[in-house]
């Protein structure tokens, strides 16, 4: 194996970034329903992020910030990058969330690169518009296919792990597919299968 990517939400980090951003709007079941149904494959993942998005207009970026900056880590998230770098594997984040959580946590725990889209803000403050590369359900497929091509890493050299239904596009290109803690879609698709909240459990299958 050559190649690691982790989706972040419910799987790197133990929760979704959207839902606890939501939170201070008093707006955390509604964003949290939604986002359910994109994770279950019943709703485009585009529209439900448009959708949710939308929602956190108004939001301080310095809140936006304290908030994606003690984020829950699942646990293991640490430790398994750390194995598999030592391993010589290059490590990536692929979110459909946003770079806010995403860079920080890339520096706190050891990822060579992550790629997630940018909330875009007017003053200090969200105008409930978003932009970036990872916004449609292909995304995550798309731009695994641009990192192997760019390290001359094959399918059979690649590990991803995912739980919801927009890791689909980059479980097709990959030989080593993990479903951790993972909606039904996913684990029909997958070869490794994970239910507790641990991953270091992929360790095992490795």
């Amino acid at each position: 194996m050559k190649l690691a990517v982790f989706d972040f939400d419910s799987t790197l980090m133990d929760g979704e970034t959207i839902d606890f951003l939501a939170e201070p709007l008093g707006l955390k079941e509604k964003v949290a329903s939604i986002t359910e149904m994109a994770m279950r494959g019943e709703l485009d993942f585009f529209e439900s992020l448009i959708m949710r998005v939308k929602l956190l207009e108004g939001l301080e970026e310095k809140k936006v910030n304290e908030i994606c900056h003690n984020l829950p880590l699942m646990p293991g998230a640490k430790d398994i990058v750390k194995e598999l770098k030592k391993r010589n594997i290059t490590v990536i984040c692929f979110s459909g969330g946003f770079r806010n959580a995403t860079s920080y946590v890339k520096d706190l725990i050891g990822l060579d690169a992550d790629f997630s889209n940018v909330l875009h803000s007017k003053d200090g403050v969200l105008t409930g518009l978003v932009g970036g590369e990872m916004m449609f359900s292909h995304s995550k497929g798309d731009m695994l296919q641009r990192i192997q091509s760019i390290l001359g890493v094959t399918e059979n050299d690649t590990m991803v792990v995912g739980d919801g239904a927009n890791d689909l596009s980059m479980f097709k290109h990959a030989k080593t597919k993990v479903a951790f803690c993972a909606k039904e879609v996913l684990k029909k698709e997958a070869n490794i299968v994970i239910e507790e909240k641990d991953l270091t459990k992929i360790l095992e299958f490795i």
